[in-house]
Parts: structure tokens; C-alpha cells; sequence
């Protein structure tokens, strides 16, 4: 059964930064893109980030772009969105995914088969 589990959102303020992580329990770690995506309560989930299989490709969402980076371990399964210079708007539950193509289309959600339960990032004003 593949696991995709977050961790490392929290509270910050407004400017600060934040790393979640998420380790996958999954053998074909090494092949798959994965990618970030996160939902604000009362919006839809939208896509933040990705990540392809070999680290060559990554692919930022405009709202975070030039904010954020992205970078996978694949001696750990595990990826890291690190975010800075934090707004309040960046609070979401966020979410990592992964099984699927190498790249494909990271920025949509049926790219990817599997799902975590979610972070919580808040960002005060």
C-alpha cells in the first residue's frame, strides 16, 4: 500500500518560512514526478509545485514562483517545498502527490495517482 505522508507545516508570520516535507512509501519513488498542491478553506485544491523523477524539471505555480523551491531525496522518498517570504494568502491545507509519469502534466491533478492527507501551513498577518 503506497503512504504519502506530510509533515513540517505550522504557524508562521507573514514574511517567515516554512519546509514541509512529505515521505512516500512507494518503490518507483525514483521515476515519478511529484507534486505539490493546496486547498484554502472555501476554494479549490490548485497546484504550487512539481518535481520530475530525475530533479531535471520543476514547474512553480505564478503565485509562488521566485518564493519557493522544490527538491526530492531519493535515498529518503521524500520531497521538500521549501517556501519563504510567507503571505497570509499562502495559508492552505498543503498536499503532496505522486505515482505517475515521470513528468506528464505536474500541474494537474490527474497526473498522479496518489495522495497525502495534507499540512496545514497558516501565515499571520
Amino acid at each position: 500500500q503506497v503512504q504519502l505522508v506530510e509533515s513540517g507545516g505550522g504557524l508562521v508570520q507573514a514574511g517567515g518560512s516554512l519546509r514541509p516535507s512529505c515521505a512516500a512509501s512507494i518503490r518507483t519513488f525514483t521515476s515519478g514526478a511529484m507534486g505539490w498542491f493546496r486547498q484554502a478553506p472555501g476554494k479549490e485544491r490548485e497546484f504550487v509545485a512539481a518535481i520530475s523523477g530525475s530533479s531535471r524539471a520543476t514547474k512553480f505555480a505564478d503565485s509562488v514562483n521566485g518564493r519557493s523551491t522544490i527538491s526530492r531525496d531519493n535515498a529518503k522518498n521524500t520531497v521538500y517545498l521549501q517556501m519563504n517570504s510567507l503571505k497570509p494568502e499562502d495559508t492552505a491545507v498543503y498536499y503532496c502527490a505522486t505515482g505517475g509519469p515521470t513528468w506528464g502534466t505536474p500541474m494537474r491533478e490527474n497526473n498522479y495517482l496518489y495522495w497525502g492527507q495534507g499540512t496545514q501551513v497558516t501565515v499571520s498577518s
